[in-house]
């Protein structure tokens, strides 16, 4: 498939088609067709398992696939060794030599390719410098922390300007604030040097933060692909919807195309296709529920309810502090059983006066409530 970009037509850079692979009975991909154009950050994305790395490897050329066929830049590339592809990859350990210093480490690749020493320094130094180190080359791997041997592997990777950058699971060894840092590090990387990245990881958080587009994978096979705004605000099955995020589930039953019911609400949503009695999943995320408050004063609350027919009346159950928001359990009587979590921000507490026992008024937005086959 092409793309236009302008007026310019841009054919895929990496083309995967139909690729299958097994691990004797057990089939680890099945049917995936993917296409990643140049220049491009994306995430493979899932939980332990869903076969992202294993398609990672595939397109390296480590585990080749059963079936099907990978192309790069053109070229067939489904059954080349690893050597003869076009791509540096880090892995989540760093794999550096820990008897080669930091310079040696960088320059292993460079030397193997017979490039003169002068311009072997040259290039290690700049890379040194790209990573913000320029001063730890002559030190080994086990004198630096663990986010600056992740950077090391980064230049390592990056040293013989590979068509194709990999990165499987690159931050889950380190601890939080070195992680948040690092990938805003390596996208600003990834955007100056322009090379089509493809990064495996289970962080939601990493993918939405980094991805231009974002590849959910699960069981084996493409949930969906998108950005991550599309993949956050419109996912296409219930498990994209609950792996990315949080998000309420209510089972309900769907009504014409565009309402469904829960016990005896009927809620207005976006369009669906089940037909009329059909079981579902009804769901919304917790930001996305507003609260009108009872009894407050007009200036605290919307002086009109945009959609009365999605407004219920519900009760605070529990409430759990998370920084920057409050996460409320909301139960009403019309829900039955079914519970809400809604997220309200620290300024609507305090001037809604919210607190455990309080009844209010909420609206849940049609435009954010969306219908899904109930899972099995």
């Amino acid at each position: 498939m092409e793309i236009l970009w302008g007026n310019t037509v841009v054919n895929p850079f990496l083309k995967i088609d139909n690729l299958w692979k097994a691990f004797g009975n057990f089939l680890a991909l099945k049917e995936i067709s993917l296409e990643i154009y140049e220049g491009e950050f994306v995430c493979f994305l899932g939980p332990s398992g869903c076969g992202k790395t294993t398609l990672l490897r595939a397109i390296a050329g480590l585990d080749l696939q059963t079936s099907g066929s990978v192309e790069q830049a053109g070229t067939d590339i489904s059954n080349l060794p690893p050597a003869e592809r076009d791509f540096g990859i880090v892995f989540q350990s760093y794999a550096l030599f820990p008897n080669l210093s930091i310079e040696k480490n960088i320059a292993y690749g460079l030397e193997n390719s017979g490039m003169a020493k002068p311009a072997i320094k040259a290039r290690v130094a700049e890379l040194l410098e790209l990573v913000g180190l320029p001063d730890q080359g002559r030190k080994f791997p086990a004198q630096l922390s663990g986010g600056q041997q992740q950077r090391i592997a980064l230049a390592r990777a990056i040293a013989m300007e590979p068509g194709l950058l990999l990165l499987d699971e690159p931050l889950s060894a380190l601890d939080a604030k070195v992680r948040v840092h690092l990938r805003h590090e390596i996208k600003e990387l990834q955007r100056k040097l322009g090379v089509t990245t493809v990064m495996v990881t289970h962080d939601q958080e990493e993918g939405l933060s980094m991805a231009d587009r974002i590849v959910v994978m699960n069981h084996g096979v493409i949930e969906q692909v998108g950005t991550p705004t599309e993949i956050y605000r419109d996912p296409k099955t219930l498990f994209v919807a609950d792996f990315i995020g949080e998000m309420n589930q209510i089972e309900g039953v769907a009504g014409s195309s565009s309402f469904a019911k829960i016990g005896d609400i009927k809620l207005s949503c976006q369009p669906h296709e089940f037909a009329a009695g059909e079981n579902v999943t009804v769901t919304i995320r917790p930001e996305d529920i507003i609260p009108h408050g009872v009894g407050v004063r007009s200036s605290d609350a919307k002086s009109t309810i945009a959609e009365p027919d999605n407004t219920l009346d519900m009760k605070i159950a529990s409430m759990e502090f998370l920084g920057s928001f409050w996460r409320a359990e909301l139960s009403g009587e019309k829900l039955g059983a079914a519970h809400l979590n809604a997220n309200f921000s620290i300024n609507a507490m305090r001037r809604m006066e919210l607190e455990v026992g309080r009844e209010l008024k909420v609206e849940l937005p049609s435009s954010r409530l969306k219908a899904f086959a109930r899972a099995s």
